[in-house]
C-alpha cells in the first residue's frame, strides 16, 4: 500500500491527506524522504558540470522537497496534537535531521561549487533575488561550520545533533509539566470566579474526562484565575505550579538540560571563531551586536522599573487594606492589578469578554486584511488533523492565494504559546506555489454550546498571530528560502506587531465587538474605557518580558553557568527585578530559547519590532487613516511581499523612509513619562 505522506495529494490546495495518515506512517516516509535528499544533494555536488546558479543554487532550493513535504505535515501535528508516538518519532527525528543539516553544510565539494559562483558573481548576471540567495546560502555555510576540518569538524557536527536531542527532550518535559499538573476547584470556590473562568474551568474538566472544575496550567485559563480567584492559598498554589513547570525534579527536570544546552552553543561558537554564542547569533540580525541589544534592553528597563514600582506600592496597600499583612507577592499582583483597572477605569472583564467573541475577533482580522489588501476569505470544509481546526480559502481579485488554517483552542495534546507555520511555503521555482498558513492559538475552549469569548490580549494575539500569516500570504518571490517570514529574527516580529494596531482602531471594536447573548455592540463608553485602558499595568507587562531578555542574553554573552538556576537569579539582581514579579518566562520553561535556537540570544527580537511597528503604524496616521490605501499598497510592496530577498533595513526604510528611535516605543507603553 501507498504511503499518502509520500503518493501526490490530489486533494482540493493540495492539501495533505489528514484523513489517510497514521502515525506509522511518518518514519518510513521519513526516512525515504531522507535517503531522496541525501542522494540528491550528493548529485548537486559530484556533477561534472561546472558550478552555474541552476544547477547548483536552484537544484539546492528543490533537493530537500520531499523531505519538507513530510516534515511539515508532521511538525504541524506533533506540536498542536502530540501523543506519546509523535513525540517518540520527534526524539528519533532530531539527531538526524542535525546529522542531515551538518552534512549538507559541511559538504567541501557543494560548499566549492558555492565558493567559485562566489567568486564569479559579478560576471553570472543574477537578479537582485538570485544574488541575494547566493549571499545568504554561502553566509549559511560558512556559519554552519564549511571551512572546518577534522576534529574540529567532527566536534561541531556532534554538538548540533546533541542539541537537536536536548531540544527536544526539553519541549516534550514542558508539555508533560504542563498536562500532567491540574488543580481541583471545589464548588464553593467558583462563587467568587466570573462566569467565564469557571466555564473554562469545566471545559479543563471535560477535555480531561473528568467531572466539575480544574485549573490547569494553560496560560488562558491560569491567568484568569490568578486575576479573579480571591482565595489567596488557591492563587499561590496555582502560581506556584505555574513557575515550577520544568523545575519539579524527576524525568521532566529541565535544569540540568538548560545548563548543558548553553554549555554547547558556546562551545559551537568558539569552533566558529566567536568570543559567544551571543555574538555569533546576533551577527546576522539588525542588532548585529549584544552591546546594541543590551542598550535597547535597559533603555526600556528603567522607566518599566520604575513605574512597576509605583504601581506595586499601590497594589500592596490594596492589599494590605484586605488585611493581608506581609509583602505583595507574584500570585496578588495580577489579582490586585484587575482591582484596580475595574476601579481606575471602571472595566470588568466578565462585562467586557462577551464582546469580545472568538468567531467575530476572526472577522475583525479578515476585514481589516480585506480592507488593507484586497482579501477575501471563504470557509471551506476539510478534512484537517484535529476536529478544532478550520480553514479558509485566501483569494484576491478571483485568484487563490493561499489556504489558511486556524487551530485555536487549548488542549492536553498542544504546547503552550501562540504560534504561525507555513506547512507549505510560497515559491515560484517549481511553478506558482500557493502557501498552506497556519496560525494556532490557546485560547480557552468553552463548554458545549457556549460561544468562545477571548480577552483583550487574547484577541491581540490572534490579531499578532494572523499578521504572522498575512506575511506568508502576500509573498511573492522566487526561492523558497527567501520566502514569507524568512527574514531577520528581529524583524520577523514586525508584521506582526504592527497587525496588532488594528485591533485598537475604534470603527474595528465598534463593527466586530458584539455582545455573544444579545448581538449588541459595545457600548461606546466601554469601547473608549478600553481604548483608554490599553497602556494598563504596562510597568508589569514590560518588566516580566525585558527580564526574561536580558537573562536570555547574559546566558549567551560570556561562559556557559554551571547552574542556570542560581546565574538566572544573579542576572536579576543585578538589574533590580520588583521581588512581585517573576519573568514571563523563567529558564526551566524558557521554549523561546532551551526548545531551539531561533530565538536564542534573539527574545530582544519582539522589542526590537516594536521600536518599527509604533512607528510603521504612525505612517497611516499620517497618510490619513489606518485604512489608507497607498500606505497599505507600500506596506504590502516594501515589506510583506519581499520576504528575505532585501535586508531588513533596506525593507524597513522603503517603507518609511527611514529608521525610528526608542522614543516611539516608550510612548506606544505609556512609558515615556516614567521616573
Amino acid at each position: 500500500m501507498t504511503n499518502p505522506l509520500l503518493a501526490p495529494w490530489e486533494s482540493d490546495f493540495d492539501l495533505p491527506p489528514f484523513a489517510a495518515i497514521q502515525d506509522s506512517d511518518f518514519e518510513p516516509a521519513f526516512d525515504s524522504a531522507l535517503a531522496e535528499a541525501r542522494s540528491a544533494i550528493a548529485k548537486i555536488a559530484q556533477q561534472e558540470e561546472a558550478p552555474s546558479f541552476a544547477n547548483t543554487l536552484e537544484a539546492l532550493e528543490l533537493a530537500g522537497e520531499g523531505l519538507g513535504r513530510v516534515l511539515s505535515v508532521f511538525y504541524s501535528v506533533a506540536g498542536s496534537d502530540s501523543n506519546p508516538e509523535r513525540e517518540r518519532l520527534m526524539r528519533v527525528f532530531s539527531p538526524q535531521l542535525a546529522a542531515y543539516s551538518s552534512d549538507l553544510y559541511m559538504n567541501a565539494d557543494l560548499f566549492a561549487r558555492i565558493e567559485t559562483l562566489w567568486a564569479e558573481r559579478e560576471a553570472l548576471g543574477l537578479t537582485a533575488e538570485q544574488l541575494q540567495l547566493l549571499t545568504l546560502t554561502r553566509r549559511d555555510f560558512v556559519r554552519a561550520g564549511a571551512r572546518l576540518t577534522g576534529a574540529e569538524r567532527d566536534r561541531l557536527k556532534a554538538v548540533k545533533e546533541r542539541l537537536a536531542v536536548l531540544g527536544t527532550e526539553f519541549t516534550q518535559n514542558l508539555l508533560a509539566d504542563e498536562r500532567d499538573w491540574f488543580m481541583p476547584l471545589p464548588a464553593q470556590e467558583l462563587a467568587g470566579l466570573p462566569g467565564f473562568v469557571g466555564d473554562a474551568a469545566r471545559a479543563a474538566a471535560q477535555e480531561r474526562g473528568m467531572e466539575g472544575h480544574i485549573v490547569t496550567l494553560s496560560r488562558s485559563l491560569i491567568v484568569p484565575f490568578l486575576q479573579f480567584c480571591p482565595n489567596r492559598v488557591l492563587r499561590e498554589r496555582a502560581y506556584s505550579a505555574w513557575a515550577a513547570r520544568g523545575a519539579n525534579g524527576g524525568q521532566t527536570d529541565n535544569r540540568a538540560i538548560t545548563a548543558e544546552i548553553l554549555a554547547l552553543r558556546q562551545e559551537r561558537a568558539a569552533l566558529l571563531g566567536y568570543d559567544s554564542f551571543a555574538a555569533y547569533k546576533l551577527e546576522t540580525e539588525m542588532a548585529k551586536t549584544p552591546q546594541a541589544v543590551r542598550d535597547l534592553l535597559m533603555a526600556v528597563w528603567q522607566p518599566a522599573c520604575a513605574q512597576a514600582e509605583a504601581d506595586g506600592a499601590v497594589l500592596a496597600q490594596m492589599l494590605h487594606e484586605d488585611g493581608i499583612n506581609g509583602d505583595l507577592q507574584a500570585w496578588d499582583w495580577r489579582y490586585y492589578a484587575e482591582a484596580r483597572r475595574k476601579a481606575e477605569h471602571d472595566l470588568d472583564e466578565s462585562a467586557l469578554k462577551p464582546y469580545l467573541q472568538l468567531d467575530r475577533m476572526i472577522e475583525a482580522a479578515f476585514a481589516c486584511a480585506q480592507r488593507l489588501f484586497g482579501l477575501e476569505f471563504r470557509a471551506v470544509d476539510l478534512p484537517l488533523y484535529h476536529p478544532d481546526a478550520r480553514a479558509w480559502e485566501v483569494t484576491r481579485n478571483g485568484q487563490h492565494l493561499a489556504l489558511f488554517i486556524g487551530d485555536y483552542f487549548a488542549r492536553g495534546s498542544k504546547r503552550s504559546g501562540a504560534w504561525c507555520s507555513a506547512m507549505r511555503a510560497q515559491q515560484k521555482l517549481a511553478g506558482d506555489i500557493r502557501p498552506i498558513v497556519i496560525n494556532v492559538c490557546n485560547f480557552a475552549k468553552p463548554s458545549e454550546g457556549a460561544p468562545a469569548l477571548l480577552s483583550y490580549d487574547d484577541a491581540r494575539t490572534l490579531f499578532h498571530e494572523f499578521g504572522h500569516a498575512l506575511h506568508q500570504m502576500l509573498s511573492n518571490v522566487t526561492y523558497e528560502s527567501l520566502s514569507g517570514t524568512s527574514v531577520a529574527r528581529d524583524f520577523v516580529e514586525l508584521p506582526s506587531q504592527l497587525y496588532e494596531h488594528w485591533l485598537e482602531v475604534p470603527e474595528v471594536l465598534a463593527e466586530f465587538a458584539t455582545h455573544a447573548e444579545t448581538g449588541a455592540p459595545m457600548p461606546a463608553d466601554m469601547l473608549e474605557r478600553l481604548l483608554a485602558a490599553q497602556n494598563f499595568d504596562q510597568g508589569f507587562a514590560t518588566v516580566e518580558y525585558v527580564a526574561s531578555a536580558l537573562v536570555d542574553l547574559a546566558f549567551h554573552e560570556g561562559a556557559a553557568p554551571a547552574d542556570t538556576m542560581a546565574r538566572q537569579a544573579e542576572i536579576l539582581a543585578d538589574i533590580g527585578m520588583p521581588a512581585a514579579i517573576g519573568m514571563r518566562h523563567a529558564t526551566p520553561q524558557f521554549a523561546h530559547i532551551f526548545a531551539g535556537d531561533g530565538y536564542s540570544s534573539g527574545y530582544y527580537s519582539y522589542m526590537w519590532s516594536e521600536v518599527m511597528d509604533a512607528d510603521a503604524f504612525a505612517a497611516f496616521d499620517e497618510a490619513g487613516g489606518a485604512f489608507d490605501p497607498q500606505t497599505a499598497q507600500k506596506l504590502e510592496s516594501q515589506i510583506l511581499s519581499v520576504g528575505g530577498t532585501v535586508e531588513a533595513e533596506a525593507a524597513y526604510t522603503g517603507f518609511r523612509g527611514r529608521m525610528p528611535g526608542v522614543d516611539a516605543l516608550l510612548k506606544g507603553r505609556g512609558l515615556d513619562k516614567a521616573a
